[in-house]
């Protein structure tokens, strides 16, 4: 396996095209304005390095005989879904976001559905992606996932778009590989991955056929450019004074990445054209991530209750003080609730016709609802507790004014034996996690990573077990087709 400095060290033998800030970007590894998305996306590398963290974050791998980073296998048992929550938790209570594991959550949703598709129509892609996935072992590799298109008229079919590149697309297919167009729209940290895994956004109908695809490429193809965002808030850009606390140290980057007539060799093809489960690749993805979304954001959660009881103590009351202890209460039901259908969801995990397991989507799409819809609430909880001076607090180049010092440490002063510089840093940490523009990404990433509160209420009706509800009470009522109460199942996907 790889070191974190051998991770970064590797992405100088990559050469992607990507624009930021209006530039070419040079060098990916050197270029400052990535460095927090990089450190991000390090941090499964040094983990897996720790020896006290090895049964987390590393797994014997079948495929290559060899120990592996987790993020880099399939999930096979309960036990396997509980570590990786708990990996993923582990990793965003430092990073806030730890984006290797979108690598698991697609090897997973691949795994499955290859299978299946392979089953069904006789093609040969599992044993393709079986390849690649030694392959990704035995480099240690990150991997983005690009799954989310332009999409251009939204009321609009892939085929039925005016421009037909609002989709990622088949162009061309010879016995060599296939030839592929368009754009994936928001791909996370995908400046500095070395693979790219493309997805179907979505299902698809015959005429959709040639949007039907999925493959695995290298980030620096010929054919491929991306515009990024940079990550956190880097000291770097010119309207801010002050280093952000943690996003300057811990951000992600995402892009727009163009896809402009892209050589795919049949090795690294996943599906090609078989429509028919263009929507399952979609579905499997998202069934997996929203689990792993529910560990990440308990991660965060741990962050910010964290700095909201510091802050509270630093101001010198305690976080069971009156309403201060119905606000922290209430931040903690938040996170765990959701973490707790994470966990019920890998315990009720149902095994795939491949020989991995699916966590129950019922649980992990109503643990995903809860997070994505309440990480507003948990937000407003911290600002409750910590008070206005989370937006207010000094500038650190205005603090520690000589000029002015002596004064501010008076006239900001807390609990007497907490320094005001203590005081303020909480403070400026809470604002860089919660009330700024890394606030802001967090809040709707959370919403809409993984899938919309409105895309997880219909997964939510349709894998209930509602059958069995209406069994049940048509049975106590005594009405036709009813049934008898039976043992208990805590199984609620159909």
């Amino acid at each position: 396996m790889k070191t974190s400095a051998e991770y970064v060290e590797s992405l100088r033998r990559m050469h992607p095209r990507v624009y930021l800030g209006g530039k070419l970007v040079e060098s990916v590894p050197d270029d400052p304005q990535l460095q927090s998305g990089i450190r991000a996306t390090s941090i499964a590398y040094s983990y897996a390095e720790d020896p006290a963290l090895r049964d987390l974050t590393t797994v014997h791998s079948d495929l290559t005989g060899q120990t592996v980073n987790r993020l880099l296998t399939v999930i096979t048992s309960k036990d396997d879904l509980l570590k990786k929550l708990e990996l993923s938790r582990h990793l965003c209570r430092v990073v806030g976001c730890a984006q290797r594991y979108l690598t698991h959550d697609a090897l997973n949703a691949l795994y499955s559905v290859t299978y299946d598709t392979d089953k069904a129509l006789g093609t040969g892609y599992h044993p393709v992606l079986l390849d690649y996935m030694r392959h990704m072992q035995r480099e240690d590799l990150t991997i983005a996932v690009a799954m989310t298109d332009g999409k251009g008229d939204r009321s609009k079919r892939p085929s039925e778009q005016e421009d037909p590149d609002l989709y990622v697309r088949i162009v061309s297919r010879d016995s060599s590989g296939i030839v592929v167009r368009g754009a994936k729209a928001i791909v996370t940290g995908a400046p500095y991955v070395h693979d790219l895994i493309v997805m179907p956004t979505r299902s698809m109908q015959p005429d959709d056929k040639d949007y039907a695809v999925c493959f695995a490429t290298p980030v620096d193809a010929r054919g491929i450019e991306m515009v990024a965002r940079v990550p956190g808030r880097t000291s770097s850009l010119p309207y801010r004074m002050q280093k952000a606390p943690h996003s300057e140290n811990y951000a992600q980057a995402t892009a727009l990445v163009m896809f402009d007539n892209v050589f795919v060799p049949w090795d690294r093809v996943f599906l090609a054209g078989e429509h028919q489960f263009a929507g399952a690749v979609a579905g499997a993805f998202a069934g997996f991530h929203r689990h792993t979304c529910i560990g990440c954001r308990a991660g965060l959660g741990d962050m910010i209750i964290g700095a909201a009881a510091s802050m509270v103590e630093a101001n010198g009351l305690s976080v069971s003080y009156g309403h201060l202890g119905e606000r922290m209460a209430e931040l903690i039901r938040i996170v765990e609730s959701f973490y707790a259908c994470g966990i019920a969801s890998s315990v009720n995990a149902r095994p795939l016709p491949a020989g991995n397991v699916m966590p129950d989507e019922v649980y992990s799409n109503v643990g995903k609802q809860i997070m994505g819809e309440r990480i507003y609430d948990m937000f407003r909880l911290a600002h409750e507790m910590a008070g206005g001076i989370v937006v207010t607090a000094p500038e650190p180049e205005d603090a520690e004014n000589p000029a002015v010092k002596t004064r501010v440490d008076r006239y900001l002063q807390g609990r007497a034996d907490v320094p005001t510089s203590e005081r303020l840093k909480l403070a400026r940490f809470l604002e860089d996690v919660t009330a700024s523009y890394q606030g802001g990404w967090y809040s709707v990433i959370s919403l809409h990573g993984g899938g919309s509160p409105a895309a997880e209420t219909i997964e939510i009706l349709r894998k209930y077990a509602l059958d069995d509800r209406r069994a049940l009470v048509r049975g106590l009522a005594g009405l036709e087709g009813g049934e008898r109460p039976r043992a208990p199942n805590n199984k609620q996907s159909a």
